[in-house]
């Protein structure tokens, strides 16, 4: 299984990015998969998901400014970003579990996820 990420920048306070995840072998639509967030110095941080049956769930500090959707013809998760904030800046990183038919629980993080992409970086200057 392979994640390729895609679609980092640097951009203003305010503006827009879409990120792109694309994977390859497997059945894409069997798979949830999420978004995770990281800065120097800290641990990788959720900021959203998508089940296999397209539930969503974002964290609180995102939630109304991200949306994260899932084209299972395209084996490509994406996460539009809006209303960027310096805070949202780090690197992003898409992820899968290991499971087919399974969604991690928030509350596991990083650790519900086996399968990483490299990252993409995001800055958002003030």
């Amino acid at each position: 299984v392979q994640l390729q990420a895609s679609g980092g920048g640097l951009v203003q306070a305010g503006d827009s990015l879409r990120l792109s995840c694309v994977a390859s072998g497997r059945t894409f639509s069997s798979y949830s998969m999420a978004w995770f967030r990281q800065v120097p110095g800290e641990e990788r941080k959720f900021v959203a998901s998508i089940s296999w049956l397209l539930r969503t769930e974002y964290a609180d500090s995102v939630n109304g400014r991200f949306t994260i959707s899932k084209d299972n013809a395209k084996a490509t998760v994406y996460l539009q970003m809006d209303s960027l904030r310096p805070e949202d800046t780090g690197v992003y990183y898409c992820a899968s579990p290991l499971k087919a038919w399974y969604e991690p629980p928030e509350r596991l993080g990083r650790d519900g996820y086996g399968y990483w992409g490299q990252g993409t970086l995001v800055t958002v200057s003030s």
